[in-house]
């Protein structure tokens, strides 16, 4: 089992994503009445914002702890290496 380099910010983290299922919430709510394209298009840009802090937050408690490893053991910084470029590749997709 991996172990969870992000717990320390598992609060900060929960409290985001729920913020983003809030505004997913209210975006919903704006098609339903609908509100002014431009309006949801700003909404929908803040969601994406959001959901890339939480991302970026992620992948820089994974690298770090990547980093760490690689610091400690020396075969296996290649491999921490090909893992932290693998998961940087799936996040900017």
């Amino acid at each position: 089992m991996n172990e969870c380099p992000y717990s320390d910010a598992k609060e900060d983290l929960l409290r985001r994503l729920k913020k983003v299922e809030g505004q997913v919430k209210g975006i919903q709510r704006m098609v339903e009445n609908d509100k002014y394209c431009v309006d949801v298009l700003v909404q929908v840009a803040a969601v994406r914002a959001a959901v890339n802090k939480v991302g970026t937050m992620i992948f820089e408690y994974h690298s770090r702890g990547c980093l760490k490893k690689a610091s400690r053991d020396e075969e296996d910084k290649d491999a921490a290496i090909e893992d932290l470029v693998g998961v940087l590749t799936k996040f900017i997709k």
